[in-house]
């Protein structure tokens, strides 16, 4: 049973401002993204698209199962990587997992594009 859906939609110009402005290990990357995505992301040529991206599978999680529970969470809980074949997976962590008890989500399916000066993800939350 689908218990929650998400999607976003980020502007990969406005991560590449960012960048420009504090550089990679700047204060908004070390506030929004894991330790692994950060280190996942180092000597990419791409640095703004992945940042992007991973930005929008954050905040389509937080769409599809905060309404789910009774308090927001911290970005940082949320990690999405990708397997061997570069398909995306939300990286279920133990400070994620009783969100998504609470929630009733026992699995996350997720879809990441770029296009253009845009990233979108889009999440299923499952019970």
């Amino acid at each position: 049973m689908i218990r929650g859906i998400g999607t976003d939609l980020c502007m990969i110009s406005r991560i590449q401002k960012i960048l420009d402005r504090e550089g990679p290990d700047g204060p908004f990357f070390q506030r929004a993204f894991t330790e692994e995505e950060r280190r996942d992301a180092e000597g990419r040529h791409d640095l703004a698209a992945f940042y992007a991206a991973r930005f929008a599978v954050k905040e389509a999680v937080f769409k599809a199962v905060g309404p789910l529970t009774r308090n927001g969470f911290d970005f940082r809980i949320v990690a999405s990587l990708h397997c061997e074949d570069g398909s995306p997976y939300v990286c279920v962590t133990d400070r994620l997992r009783p969100y998504l008890d609470e929630a009733c989500v026992g699995k996350l399916f997720l879809s990441v594009t770029t296009e253009g000066d845009y990233a979108q993800a889009f999440v299923v939350a499952e019970e």
